[in-house]
């Protein structure tokens, strides 16, 4: 008797998803049919398909989002206890689905899974502290030469767009969507064409929790087209970024000819300054994930350290975990795509030819089951000066310029000699010199003996090319009202 011999049957790979905008609270296609491919920079696999935003689709949302502000018993209505109860809601929702939301968001940008868990939950707490901001925005009275009553209002500008990047998508658009709702604005959410797919699910995470629909619109699309027309939209009025800052001059430029309100979180190049009575230990055991953190992608991102312990800063840099983003233990993932990773790659190369000294790192991991992803090892560089591209220009990647210095003047020279002016450590148990250099710093955002640049309750913005306004915090709610003078003449 024969038998047939069959080869195996091989399941077919999985199609990608096909995920939609939100609009009006609604699912919906680019209106011209177009699509984009999302992938997965750990593998190269696409994962998802968005749509391809564009101008009418950008139109398609600020009329859903202006007829939600301004309708009878519309959004612009509610009370801002109301708005309160919402955005606890809101935040009670991204909680329970605080999994989900990290695999997909590791999916997406190849966070490590443990990071991404992290950012979930950090987007919960910031709706949280908006819910309880929404009901504290304060006008005040005013004392006038003229008998009367003076005060003012602060009332929501209408609709706001809100363009987010691709390093923490997640985070980025709950600093923006927090306190414009609590505010009382609607909003158009465009996030970055690399990292659709969390700010989609946030979309609709909106609408389970109660928001009417049209008060958060989700269009995605590439900067230069949905990103430009909500840029140009008359009917925004006012545009908040975060992102590199050659985009962030584009938007100015686009958002001058409504004269629309804009804030601006942009490009960094944080210095890391360890002074000789500062604590090594601490330093060389936290200072890698200030760099390498996101692999690198990362505004904050301290990439210029200046201090005399190379070897304690390099072996801490080689214990750094680099590998598959859903392993639990993984520390530094892939970059976010393939280009971000030659790019990378390029400055590295730059910085061997300008003569710095490349002491661990610049390569792709020798283990093979990465060799499909954006990988690229945590690199150190020494003996940079203040003149190489490597220290003066954003690599936005994990890559550390080790640059030296003898006294306090010229830590300050080196620390602010770069258009930049976002965030930075400081190491010295010296307090005196501590607030000197707190003061002398030009930066947005400081910390001394420590790395922790982001808190949920206090501003973060930069100065000089870093950007425009503060997020976070009280100060936020600034960025999305306007403040109205009334005069009452009592005579």
């Amino acid at each position: 008797m024969t038998v047939e011999h069959r080869a195996p049957e091989t399941a077919a790979p999985p199609r990608p998803a096909a995920v939609q905008m939100l609009i009006d609270g609604k699912p919906a296609a680019a209106a011209d049919g177009q699509e984009f491919e999302v992938v997965n920079p750990a593998n190269g696999e696409v994962i998802a398909t968005a749509p391809l935003g564009g101008a009418e689709d950008v139109d398609r949302a600020v009329t859903a989002a202006r007829r939600a502000f301004e309708e009878p018993g519309g959004w612009s209505s509610w009370s801002a206890a109301k708005r309160g109860r919402a955005l606890a809601r809101y935040a009670g929702l991204v909680r329970e689905n605080l999994e989900a939301l990290a695999q997909l968001e590791s999916r997406n940008v190849g966070k490590p899974i443990a990071s991404a868990r992290d950012e979930a939950l950090g987007v919960s707490l910031v709706f949280d502290y908006y819910a309880g901001a929404a009901n504290k925005v304060f006008g005040e009275t005013i004392p006038v030469s003229k008998p009367g009553l003076d005060f003012t209002l602060r009332e929501p500008i209408g609709v706001v767009g809100l363009i987010v990047p691709w390093n923490f998508p997640m985070n980025m658009a709950s600093w923006k969507l927090g306190p414009a709702l609590a505010a009382g604005n609607t909003c158009i959410l465009k996030p970055a064409s690399y990292s659709p797919l969390t700010a989609i699910r946030l979309g609709e995470l909106a609408l389970e929790a109660g928001f009417p629909p049209g008060v958060v619109n989700v269009v995605t699309g590439p900067g230069g087209t949905a990103g430009a027309a909500i840029a140009a939209h008359p009917g925004v009025g006012k545009v908040a970024f975060t992102g590199e800052t050659a985009t962030g001059q584009e938007i100015m430029r686009l958002a001058a000819g409504n004269l629309k309100k804009i804030s601006l979180e942009l490009g960094g190049k944080s210095p890391n300054i360890l002074f000789a009575d500062g604590d090594l230990e601490k330093f060389a055991s936290s200072a890698p994930y200030s760099v390498f953190d996101n692999c690198g992608q990362d505004c904050c991102a301290r990439s210029r350290t200046h201090d005399r312990v190379v070897e304690l800063f390099a072996d801490a840099t080689r214990r750094v975990r680099v590998g598959d983003p859903s392993d639990e233990k993984t520390e530094v993932g892939p970059l976010v795509t393939f280009r971000q990773r030659d790019r990378v790659r390029d400055y590295i190369g730059v910085g061997e030819e300008e003569g710095a000294e490349l002491v661990v790192g610049g390569s792709s991991p020798e283990d093979p089951t990465l060799a499909a992803g954006a990988y690229l090892m945590p690199t150190v560089f020494d003996n940079v000066t203040a003149e190489m591209r490597i220290a003066r220009e954003e690599i936005f990647g994990p890559v550390v310029s080790i640059i030296a210095f003898d006294t306090e003047d010229e830590a300050v020279r080196l620390a602010n000699a770069t258009p930049y002016g976002l965030s930075g450590s400081i190491w010295t148990r010296d307090i005196g010199k501590a607030l000197r250099m707190a003061k002398a710093v030009q930066s947005g955002v400081l910390s001394i003996n420590s790395n922790s640049s982001v808190h949920t309750e206090a501003p973060f913005g930069g100065y000089k090319m870093s950007g425009v306004g503060r997020e976070l915090g009280m100060h936020a709610l600034e960025l999305y009202t306007e403040l109205k003078n009334v005069f009452i003449d009592l005579s």
